[in-house]
């Protein structure tokens, strides 16, 4: 046979698991690369889940923060995307299964991210939504405004006070910028727009474990951001642990033994998260270490032990150090997009018969905003709070969101807000009968 009619050799078959910070990454940075890729997720967008809760307070709308995936590649051939839920992983026959059946690779990229524990009350679910999700940010929202139009027909001044009252569970960035925005939403947006209840009446509290906020700040910016959650009204309960959640009420224990039980209609949990299922899986086929928060353990250079052609990254991994021991990186978007890219990195470098050193992750610091025109910003260098660091903040969030489009209608609905003090996405599109329909 010549060598003209030889079958031609297949592509390198690459599969990433998950359209989120770390998988996005890896799918971009592999696209041009002489591979077929394969990106499957449950949904059919990339969420920028930084400003999931803009879209529970009303500060922006779903499709600002979200950006179709198949937009994305439409230009790469050598991309297919696929909305499917993956199964399971065959890692000796190398295949993901999916619900439509099963997908061969020849390597493999891990990226299912994390989500919210509710450290074994998974019945608290029902009562103090999270916003980590697209869908659970809308029922937020929904929650959230359904109770200033409920206390405004409420005549028992008891119940009415309990509508207007919302728990905020975790002063990590989430819970600490929700608070915030829900005193905006309760101040400032919505005065004046009742008859029967004054929004500014409402109490808005903030529960924490530890004995600040923003643990992952400097004590000088926690203190900061203390102060600029009071300015806005917000109560800060510190060295508090809820020990139950109902429908009307949430319980906290004070770290002397007491208990005080807050009549309450809204709450909602920001306080711990655990990996995806996908990294227990993972470690029960290879054997991998697994932690209390269900992240797997992966080498140096993000492969799965005794596995080199599968690769895991983000929130649903711990690191291996060179010298053996293990980095618990944070649980944020630019840890995964700097592995993601240091996959592909990595994917082509052996395409091409090279190696590359181990993953090292590049801390460039924290942001967290508070409100408007509020802010903290650790960069090292330099510390920063107030207006300074909250123009640092838009900064980077419209930097790393996805799509021209997005950033330019976020610019402005930021630049409206400031200006007039609004909020245009303030829609109750989902009931409460509907989110027990979809429970």
């Amino acid at each position: 046979m010549s060598a003209s009619s030889a079958a031609p050799t297949p592509r390198h078959r690459v599969v990433v698991i998950g359209g989120g910070f770390g998988g996005l990454q890896a799918a971009q940075h592999l696209a041009t690369a002489p591979v077929d890729l394969t990106l499957v997720d449950r949904r059919n967008f990339h969420l920028f889940q930084p400003l999931t809760y803009q879209v529970a307070t009303g500060a922006l709308s779903a499709g600002e923060i979200a950006y179709p995936l198949r937009a994305i590649f439409r230009r790469h051939r050598n991309v297919t995307v696929l909305m499917d839920e993956v199964s399971s992983v065959d890692l000796e026959g190398r295949e993901v299964r999916l619900a439509e059946g099963p997908l061969p690779y020849d390597t493999l990229i891990v990226a299912g991210g994390s989500h919210y524990s509710y450290f074994g009350h998974d019945d608290w679910r029902r009562y103090a939504p999270e916003v980590k999700s697209l869908e659970s940010a809308l029922a937020t929202r929904a929650g959230l405004l359904g109770a200033f139009e409920a206390a405004e027909i409420e005549p028992d001044p008891a119940r009415r006070r309990a509508l207007l009252t919302f728990v905020v569970v975790g002063a990590g960035p989430t819970g600490v910028e929700m608070a915030g925005q829900i005193a905006e939403l309760a101040r400032s947006t919505l005065r004046r727009e009742f008859r029967s209840i004054d929004p500014g009446e409402s109490r808005i509290l903030l529960i924490e474990m530890a004995d600040r906020v923003l643990t992952t700040f400097p004590p000088s910016l926690s203190r900061k951001a203390a102060r600029s959650l009071e300015s806005l009204g917000v109560t800060v309960l510190l060295e508090r642990t809820v020990v139950a959640i109902d429908e009307e009420s949430v319980t906290v224990a004070a770290s002397n033994g007491s208990t005080e039980r807050i009549a309450a209609r809204n709450a909602i949990w920001a306080a711990g998260v655990e990996a995806s299922r996908m990294a227990s899986q993972l470690a029960e086929l290879s054997g991998a270490e697994l932690d209390r928060a269900g992240r797997v353990t992966v080498e140096p250079d993000l492969t799965l032990p005794g596995h080199p052609e599968v690769l895991a990254l983000g929130d649903m991994v711990l690191v291996r150090s060179p010298d053996g021991g293990v980095q618990a990186l944070p649980g944020v978007a630019p840890v995964a997009m700097q592995q993601g890219r240091y996959a592909a990195k990595l994917i082509r470098a052996r395409l091409s018969g090279h190696s590359i050193g181990p993953f090292r992750y590049r801390d460039k610091g924290n942001l967290a905003t508070i409100g408007r025109a509020r802010a903290v910003a650790d960069l090292h260098v330099i510390r920063l709070s107030g207006f300074a660091a909250w123009l640092v903040w838009l900064l980077v969030h419209l930097t790393y969101l996805v799509g021209f489009q997005n950033r330019l209608i976020v610019f402005i609905r930021w630049f409206i807000s400031f200006i007039t003090h609004g909020r245009g996405a303030r829609l109750i599109t989902i009931t409460a009968a509907d989110e027990d329909g979809q429970g």
